[in-house]
């Protein structure tokens, strides 16, 4: 057992950094992690919290900074949870997202000699999110909105976040100063009173143009056509204002009224144009986004004989770009609104040769695959938990030429990927694609091969 206690101090130099962005560093063999240091500075920490294995610690003081630190140029960053890498130079945060990716695979998946085959960074690192989520509340008597705090629900007040549009901040300020001279209370977490719980923004950078989004507990604004005209004020590329109807405790709910203007905006992926609303789930860096769905279509080896079946498939976008060159495409969602659209993205396209199915994967894959409705390709991109054992098995069975899988998650991908590799796949290729620059989110995908 450590004899390291809470509100201890000491002088250390990292070694590494973890999946979560803190560095690590050892104290007679005992882990230590701390935020907001890279391998190589020296630092003075104190530490927060002691647990059997390891401590947490905060940063006291740098007394030598690495080689691979940087000025975190963002006057947020100390205290806004949202930039864990930001004071690291963005060749150092590449080599620790594909770290974090080959350590998954050797640790978690088995996988011994696995090595990332290339890296994909972002020519923009900055400004390249298509939507930002701004929480309302109240703070000393004052109306505010921002980001919340590392680990909790205290809202930074922010006046422009480097990773989104800078018409964000003006679209804040104008909704905050419409509350308050109409006397409209944020919503309070603790009591469930007020009204506006987020301002919510989407971007189409094909076209140009924003969605406001008011996420509120009620079916009408006081006043709302004097915010209508408050935020037409700010921009013409303002070209939706929407309300979201929240009673519970999602980021958005599942109601909306368009206040004005349009109801969805259009955005562009690999020649296919997409209808986005409030609620549809698009990735939030179309620029690397492309990137990410070419090389899975290039990994997928598709073409005018080949069947595919897209498991997670959102609102269509991997399955419809994969549909240009395919013999047909089945796409599999449990968001039933995401099918929805997912058919309508295909009918705006002029694509025919799609089923999509509203349904858990688990339920509905052994289902098709039972039934005949195999695939010579199988595309993955599970959410975060990743895929299950139910759904990898009727893939295992159906006997599926090529298996993508596109992951948010290093270890889920690295779990599924050791299933695979026991049922005799063999991992061919692999990539990874930063669509968070400054954060320790990553993409992979991975080529299995029969």
């Amino acid at each position: 057992m450590s004899d390291i206690t809470k509100g201890m101090e000491y002088i250390i130099k990292i070694e590494s950094v973890s999946s979560d962005g803190s560095g690590v560093a050892h104290i007679d063999g005992f882990t230590v992690f701390v935020p907001q240091t890279v391998t190589g500075d020296t630092v003075n920490i104190k530490i927060e919290n002691v647990q059997k294995r390891f401590a947490r610690a905060k940063l006291v003081e740098i007394i030598e900074p690495s080689t691979d630190r940087q000025e975190a140029d963002c006057p947020y960053y100390e205290q806004c949870g949202g930039c864990q890498l930001r004071h690291i130079k963005y060749e150092k945060q590449l080599e620790i997202k594909h770290l974090t990716v080959e350590n998954a695979m050797k640790r978690i998946g088995g996988f011994s000699n696995f090595c990332i085959d290339d890296v994909y960074g972002a020519d923009n690192t900055e400004r390249y999110r298509n939507k930002m989520i701004f929480p309302v509340g109240q703070k000393n008597n004052k109306i505010v909105c921002g980001f919340y705090a590392q680990k909790s629900h205290d809202i930074i007040p922010l006046g422009d976040c480097a990773l989104g549009d800078g018409i964000n901040s003006a679209i804040i300020n104008t909704v905050l100063d419409y509350m308050n001279d109409n006397n409209i209370a944020p919503y309070n977490e603790h009591t469930h009173k007020g009204t506006i719980r987020r301002i919510f923004t989407r971007k189409s950078f094909s076209a140009n143009e924003f969605m406001v989004v008011i996420s509120a507990t009620v079916k009408t604004l006081p006043r709302y056509e004097n915010l209508i005209q408050r935020l037409q004020s700010i921009s013409d590329r303002i070209v939706s204002i929407v309300l979201n109807i929240n009673t519970g405790n999602m980021p958005l709910g599942n109601k909306n009224i368009t206040l004005w203007g349009k109801n969805t905006l259009s955005d562009t992926l690999c020649g296919v144009t997409f209808s986005i609303s409030p609620n549809s789930f698009f990735q939030v860096n179309p620029e690397q986004t492309e990137k990410l769905y070419k090389k899975t279509l290039e990994f997928a080896q598709i073409d005018k004989n080949t069947s595919v079946m897209d498991i997670y498939c959102g609102i269509g976008t991997i399955s419809l770009c994969a549909a240009q060159t395919a013999k047909n495409v089945i796409g599999i969602e449990i968001v039933k609104q995401a099918i929805t659209d997912a058919k309508e993205n295909a009918a705006i396209n002029g694509i025919t040769n799609t089923e999509f199915y509203a349904d858990s994967a688990e339920n509905i894959v052994p289902k098709l695959i039972a039934n005949g409705k195999t695939a010579d390709v199988v595309i993955l991109d599970p959410p975060r938990k990743g895929s299950d054992e139910k759904t990898l098995s009727a893939i295992i069975k159906s006997n599926a030429k090529h298996i993508v899988y596109v992951s948010c998650n290093p270890a889920t991908l690295a779990r599924d990927a050791r299933l695979l590799a026991e049922s005799g796949y063999t991992v061919t290729r692999s990539a990874i694609f930063d669509l968070f620059p400054h954060t320790v989110h990553i993409e992979t995908v991975v080529l299995f091969e029969k």
